[in-house]
């Protein structure tokens, strides 16, 4: 990524066609580009109705730029054969670019939460940088932490803790993250779940993935044990087990043709067969009775 220092003359934008081997991808963005049924679909527009909405870039030297916003357009334009692109060309600063970058695709839909949560940690950590520039940080630090996390989101309609929730997932292991994206395991849980190491993560992936859940109140008493970081996998097993509710015994007996077949001729029907057996339960229960 260049530097903060502006490249060109400081003219807001300019809305141009730009050959699309001279736009470079936006460094460590956190947007998947997946050649999948969406985006043949906008191959096809694009070779119908070519770029209706240009890209957003910055100029980042010679003849070379770096896409902000429009990473599916371009990619979708290179699968298409086209040689350009129509950008509007506009002069940021890494923070700015960043900034914009977020803003530009988290609202895109089908996001993931992966997506969102690095997105959103890249946007946080920009407009800290940027507080840091302009004094922000003369309130206190949970005051500024507020005001970071409210701007943050406040562009996506996300509340400051909904923000927190997300930027604490890029804190998971990848097998944890990729079953949030998955909807196996829910953004409360995985936020949760973040704060424990990385070894316990491991252990409760394995769980999950054994025993097809988790649940939250395996997760809080995980939080309540005062030794956590010493706990062995199997004590950490045992623990999240422990809360579990007890299966109580149905008491059904069911009794299959084939152990029937020992004790009865195959002539005898299921009607015989039962009253000979409650027959044979009334008189050991009697028995029991007199010993």
């Amino acid at each position: 990524m260049a530097g903060n220092k502006k490249n060109i003359s400081d003219a807001e934008s300019l809305t141009t066609d730009i050959q699309v081997k001279r736009i470079l991808s936006f460094k460590d963005h956190p947007f998947k580009v997946i050649d999948d049924e969406n985006m043949l679909e906008l191959v096809t527009s694009i070779k119908t109705y070519g770029i209706i909405t240009p890209v957003l870039v910055r100029p980042i030297g010679k003849d070379c730029y770096e896409m902000i916003s429009g990473h599916r357009r371009l990619h979708a334009s290179e699968l298409a054969g086209l040689d350009t692109i129509p950008a509007i060309v506009k002069n940021m600063t890494d923070d700015e670019a960043i900034i914009a970058m977020v803003n530009g695709n988290v609202q895109r839909e089908n996001i993931l939460p992966s997506e969102r949560a690095f997105s959103l940690k890249m946007k946080w950590e920009a407009i800290k940088r940027q507080g840091e520039r302009t004094d922000l940080n003369s309130t206190s630090g949970t005051e500024c932490q507020k005001l970071e996390m409210k701007s943050v989101g406040e562009i996506f309609g996300l509340k400051d803790r909904q923000v927190r929730k997300y930027i604490r997932l890029t804190e998971l292991i990848p097998e944890l993250l990729q079953l949030i994206d998955e909807r196996r395991l829910g953004i409360s849980m995985g936020a949760d779940i973040s704060f424990f190491d990385k070894e316990v993560q491991k252990w409760l992936y394995e769980y999950r993935i054994e025993n097809g859940f988790l649940k939250p109140s395996q997760i809080e008493e995980l939080k309540r044990q005062p030794n956590l970081e010493n706990m062995t996998q199997y004590t950490v097993i045992r623990t999240i087990n422990d809360v579990l509710p007890m299966k109580q015994a149905s008491g059904k007996v069911t009794l299959s043709e084939k152990k029937l077949k020992k004790f009865f001729p195959s002539h005898m029907s299921a009607c015989e067969r039962e009253r000979i057996i409650i027959t044979l339960l009334e008189n050991w229960k009697k028995e029991g009775q007199n010993l």
